[in-house]
């Protein structure tokens, strides 16, 4: 079913010196909530140690957001974004962020997820340079892809290029009705490098992947969720997406943690028995835990668990 909600304007959230998360979230939807993070967290990538190009906001205590925060320039992925995101992801996959059970990612701009790759700053970077900016990419995007937490992407427009190949890193993509899909590299004489040639056909198949990739072709939500991109498609894509949070969050963030590794791991082997035995050392992880203890208790009592991550 699609759900309509109305859009809020976009609003500023910058890390502050004591690494402060002023989180006011830039569509309806997103609760305002403030959330503060050990002071020995210390960044480099700008001045006062703020974030400009990245949001990493607090919807609960155990749900986070990331944006995508260059809207002028449609979230094309320059080095500081670059920069910012892998972070941003750094932050996530630290043992500080361990209550965080769920990350939401997604857009300030109104109208485009991604736009992909900066082309204009591309076009003034050697061929040398060039190459190391897309090994840097390659290599975030396998870090976002294996960040430990389930990651949800909320695709609100166009998500193209560079930008697909980010929506890809994710667990569940939630897309809005008016979104759009698409690998253009090949119509600007390039090929996608950040993921896109090997992720795309390992979610809709080898012969859709070749023919989107081929053509250069956008497809819109519905032509996505038919394919097995996406998994929703919605009128408001951030309620829907915070519902699957939450839905996700209330359950043991350990187990949730060895479960996607568990998957993630198991897809990369290809004998069965290989990946029951990655199912077997990640169950092993769950087995000594209060949380697999309380489970018990609530399911004994009739009532909902209290997890802990422990």
């Amino acid at each position: 079913m699609l759900h309509h909600m109305s859009r809020s304007s976009v609003s500023q959230g910058l890390w502050t010196k004591t690494l402060s998360v002023s989180s006011s979230l830039n569509r309806s939807g997103f609760n305002r909530i403030q959330t503060h993070f050990p002071a020995s967290r210390n960044f480099s990538s700008s001045k006062n140690n703020t974030f400009e190009e990245i949001r990493l906001d607090s919807i609960s205590d155990t749900i986070t957001k990331l944006t995508l925060n260059r809207p002028h320039r449609a979230n094309a992925i320059g080095r500081q974004m670059l920069d910012e995101l892998q972070q941003a992801v750094s932050i996530l996959s630290s043992p500080s962020s361990s209550n965080v059970r769920c990350v939401i990612l997604t857009s300030s701009h109104e109208k485009v997820f991604s736009a992909g790759a900066d082309l204009k700053e591309r076009s003034k970077m050697t061929q040398t340079e060039a190459s190391e900016f897309v090994t840097s990419l390659r290599n975030t995007m396998n870090t976002l892809e294996n960040l430990p937490i389930p990651l949800i992407s909320s695709v609100n427009g166009a998500a193209l290029g560079g930008g697909l190949e980010i929506a890809l890193t994710s667990d569940i993509i939630v897309a809005s009705k008016d979104s759009s899909f698409g690998a253009p590299e090949t119509s600007i004489g390039i090929i996608p490098g950040a993921g896109g040639s090997q992720r795309l056909p390992r979610l809709i198949g080898k012969a859709r992947a070749k023919e989107l990739i081929f053509s250069a072709r956008r497809i819109d939500a519905n032509t996505a969720y038919e394919y097995g991109l996406v998994q929703y498609v919605e009128d408001c894509c951030d309620e829907k997406a915070i519902e699957l949070a939450h839905e996700i969050a209330k359950n043991a963030p350990i187990a949730l943690r060895a479960a996607k590794e568990a998957i993630n791991n198991g897809l990369q082997v290809s004998n069965l028995n290989d990946a029951m035995e990655i199912e077997k050392k990640n169950y092993e992880k769950v087995l000594s835990t209060e949380d697999r203890l309380e489970g018990l208790a609530a399911f004994r009592e009739k009532r909902q668990p209290e997890f802990q991550g422990k």
